[in-house]
């Protein structure tokens, strides 16, 4: 029987003798199998230069060159099992088997110069009839610090049963591709093959290519077993209500799906069976740029022992980070399990959602705070997953920029976006669940005229949306956008319903922004449209 590991006892000969057997890792080393958070303390601080205690028990460390995911270098292996399958683009780039089998040896080969190796065994998924058994395999105390954070940790008995991994990770990101292997662009990749059931990291010791690598798995295995896969958090009401937010990054998603009057089911990523809604992940991977224990309590509380936190910079004397420093990156994060969160639910399992809130910062000002969709805007909205980028966010951004990511996760999507938007439609049609667009972007103008809708009336608008309020609310149809928007909502004012009544400029300048971002939507939509139900096609904005 395994036993956890510590500095006292002989290193695991089962793990040693599988990872030799299925990659000819070097079985004379020691191979570290889910270590306690202590002994992975003590294995980075030991081996990794840079790494340190923050004031607060957390373990920094710095991620190398890359700061963040590498979406450019990212590819699927085309092979017979699932060629049919993937949205071959952009999104998910064709890599020959031979190309990933020179990667995986490259990979190997560094692994195998390494003094020690770390595994972590772990789940995917809650529930138990879908859960996927995911094994890390990797050079870093770091990376399996975080993945165990990010995955399910299984109890004694589970990991004594693991048995065969249902996918496998090979991270090697300390040591780079080889430019002149073909289909290689850099000498970062991130490679999947379904056939193989294995993940292949060069070239970028960024943790976050672990976590969205298993989310883009799932991604691609839950919809084969007819489970639905999405991008987003979930919190359930005291009366078991479920509510599903998705969003892009600066639209709220994380902070309006954190209510202290509801329990946190998940913040980012989840499955809609046929029992209900489920997390994927055991932890929360949080932005930390501004953290404050005012504005987010729940995130700076859980910065501790057992947390990992990314690229900060902090006091070498004191300790205490500065989350306002971005010199290193803008990207600073922390991952921390689940438990860390004092109103998650756990198990992180509910019913079928009762609500589906789509959220987008509209920096044009036009889209209205709320709207009540049908289910052909839901999948409309849905497939075109809109937000703005506003002026200082990135280089060269000089006016509010419309963005779009399907179903708002496009880099993690593998089937095409239109499969993902009728199963949610049928979800929702089965279930009975409402949907809304809100906008928590400006009103009464564009950026730089508007201001930003308060996030006290957002909060607002989501009392009322669980509460039934807005459900039983009278409403108006919103032209061009043909959204149905509320006459009244409590605790928002009616003037800021509508954009139109709150616009602060001449009615030219109203419509013509309207026209603007219509035209921005149609154009968007145009690449979706051939796949998509003419009732869908014809739910989004008229010019």
């Amino acid at each position: 029987m395994l036993t956890a590991y510590t500095k006292d006892t002989p290193v695991h000969s089962e793990i040693q003798e599988a990872l030799h057997k299925v990659a000819h890792v070097d079985y004379t080393k020691p191979i570290i199998r889910n270590a306690s958070v202590a002994v992975l303390y003590e294995e980075a601080l030991a081996h990794e230069p840079g790494s340190a205690v923050t004031s607060t028990g957390a373990l920094a460390l710095n991620s190398g060159a890359k700061k963040g995911r590498s979406p450019s270098d990212k590819r699927i292996v085309f092979e017979h099992t699932s060629e049919h399958d993937v949205w071959w683009g952009p999104v998910n780039m064709k890599m020959s088997e031979q190309s990933f089998m020179v990667n995986r040896e490259r990979a190997i080969d560094y692994l195998n110069t390494r003094s020690r190796l770390y595994v972590f065994d772990g789940f995917a998924g809650w529930d138990p009839k879908y859960r996927i058994k995911v094994r890390i395999v990797c050079a870093r105390a770091y990376h399996a610090l975080f993945m165990k954070n990010m995955l399910i940790n299984p109890t004694p008995q589970e990991l004594a049963e693991f048995g065969e991994p249902d996918f496998t990770v090979f991270n090697a990101g300390e040591f780079p591709a080889n430019r002149y292997t073909t289909g290689m662009t850099s000498t970062t990749s991130v490679a999947v093959n379904f056939d193989r059931k294995e993940m292949v990291i060069l070239g970028t010791q960024y943790a976050g290519e672990m976590k969205k690598g298993i989310f883009t798995v799932m991604h691609y295995l839950m919809p084969k077993a007819g489970v639905l896969s999405l991008h987003s958090s979930a919190n359930e009401g005291p009366n078991g209500d479920v509510s599903l937010f998705f969003g892009l990054s600066g639209t709220g998603k994380t902070t309006l799906s954190a209510d202290p009057r509801r329990a946190l089911i998940g913040d980012d990523e989840h499955c809609w069976s046929a029992d209900g809604v489920f997390n994927i992940e055991g932890g929360c991977y949080a932005k930390c740029v501004d953290l404050s224990a005012e504005t987010e309590p729940e995130i700076f509380n859980a910065i501790r022992f057992g947390a990992v936190v990314e690229n900060v910079v902090y006091d070498r004397e004191t300790r205490v980070i500065d989350f306002a420093d971005t010199s290193l990156t803008e990207n600073t994060r922390v991952a921390y399990p689940l438990t860390y969160i004092p109103n998650a639910k756990l198990p992180p399992i509910g019913g079928h959602p009762k609500n589906i809130i789509l959220l987008t910062c509209d920096a044009f000002g036009v889209l209205p705070p709320v709207s009540k969709l049908t289910p052909a805007q839901v999948s409309y909205h849905f497939i075109s997953g809109y937000t703005a980028k506003v002026a200082g966010t990135e280089d060269g951004i000089l006016e509010p920029t419309a963005t779009f990511s399907s179903c708002f996760g496009a880099p993690f999507l593998v089937w095409h976006p239109t499969k993902y938007a009728s199963m949610l439609a049928e979800k929702m049609k089965e279930h009975a669940a409402n949907a809304w667009l809100v906008n928590t972007g400006w009103n009464g103008g564009a950026y730089g005229v508007g201001k930003r809708i308060s996030l006290k009336y957002s909060r607002a608008i989501l009392d009322a949306i669980h509460s039934g309020e807005l459900e039983k609310a009278e409403y108006e149809t919103y032209p061009v956008f043909n959204l149905h928007i509320p006459k009244t909502c409590t605790g928002v004012p009616s003037a800021v319903l509508n954009p139109k009544s709150s616009w602060l400029g001449s009615p030219e300048s109203f419509n013509e922004t309207t026209q603007k971002l219509a035209k921005l939507f149609v154009k968007n939509f145009a690449s979706y449209a051939d796949k998509a139900e003419e009732s869908v096609r014809a739910a989004g904005p008229t010019l």
